[in-house]
């Protein structure tokens, strides 16, 4: 696919947890990461949801966009996304209409079907989820009619909401919600980060698919990649044995704190090599910047994405940070020679 325009860079939070930190320590270190990039000139900061999960601090989703919409000033913050079975229409349009009335042309609504969790908390959290995952797509049309100025003559109101602009994406792993944001005419956001098999047809489907609406005139596509650049390919990798032992958690379903990096080890080489670990972590960009702007590159070419949300999974808030700005400094530098092109 061929690309269309500059390409757009924004951060994707889990706000995670690490080993021997507090859920207070990630909070602390998602505001010092959104001001940085904000800074840096990525557009948007997103933030998961997910429960029961030890290494992960953004459960309460909308009231952690809350505090980092008001630490920063420019940056657009949003939820990639809310997991819109696990919630009532009403309610969430409730929550982002407050966020839009409080910092105006700065929030985002990502909304997807996924639980964002395992089956027996997923259970907890909403004994009927099952019915409401197949009442995604009316219930979208719900929080858009709530935002609607219209429903104001409705009996059943989110008034905060009302007329405020807040744009919708719907967020997906797998083609199900690609035929959806097609048929809606809304952005929409693939998990390539963790989920990467469906992509292209995903993205195939929508392009081919999409209907213009009030709210997109034409497709829009962001795709979530993992990032870890450094210095060196040899220090990249050191800082990437914390997320390979993250993502053995996930796999194993023995999930743990964010580990500090250790050396890179045969086991941990064989472990990355394993079939499962590939298949996850195709779009794990790991290395210096020249590596990273390689990989960078051929990903955009490939997919022909408006848009790339980066996760990063570094054990240090300084790796972290230098990974960003390396991150930014490849977009850069890729967007300018698209101009010059």
């Amino acid at each position: 696919m061929e690309r269309r325009e500059d390409i757009k860079y924004s951060v994707l939070e889990l706000a995670p947890v690490l080993s021997g930190g507090t859920p207070r320590d990630s909070f602390d270190n998602s505001v010092a990461l959104a001001r940085h990039v904000e800074k840096l000139g990525y557009k948007r900061f997103w933030l998961a949801e997910h429960h029961n999960m030890i290494s992960i601090a953004s459960a309460a989703t909308a009231v952690l966009i809350g505090h980092i919409a008001g630490a920063t000033e420019s940056i657009r913050v949003g939820s990639g996304g809310i997991m819109l079975p696990n919630h009532s229409p009403l309610i969430v349009s409730e929550q982002f209409g407050t966020l839009g009335q409080l910092y105006p042309g700065r929030i985002d609504l990502g909304l997807g079907r996924a639980p964002g969790t395992d089956q027996t908390t997923a259970h907890a959290i909403r004994p009927d989820r099952i019915q409401a995952v197949h009442h995604f797509p009316r219930e979208i049309e719900q929080i858009q009619e709530y935002f609607s100025p219209e429903n104001a003559q409705a009996s059943v109101r989110a008034t905060m909401a009302e007329g405020i602009d807040v744009p919708m994406y719907i967020l997906g792993s797998s083609t199900d919600s690609a035929y959806l944001a097609a048929e809606k005419g809304l952005p929409y956001v693939f998990a390539s980060h963790f989920a990467p098999t469906h992509l292209f047809d995903a993205l195939n489907i929508y392009y081919n698919n999409f209907k213009p609406s009030a709210y997109l005139s034409d497709p829009y596509t962001i795709a979530g990649v993992n990032i870890i650049a450094a210095a060196t390919d040899e220090e990249a990798d050191r800082l990437s044995t914390s997320m390979v032992r993250m993502m053995l958690g996930v796999l194993t379903n023995k999930m743990d704190y964010l580990q500090p990096p250790i050396d890179m080890t045969p086991e941990i080489r064989e472990l990355i090599e394993n079939p499962a670990f590939q298949r996850m972590m195709k779009y794990a960009f790991v290395g210096s910047k020249d590596t990273v702007k390689e990989k960078t590159a051929q990903f955009l070419k490939d997919t022909g994405v408006n848009e790339l949300i980066v996760t990063s999974n570094v054990y240090d808030i300084k790796d972290r940070l230098k990974s960003f700005t390396i991150f930014s400094e490849v977009m850069h530098e890729l967007n300018m020679v698209e101009q010059s092109a």
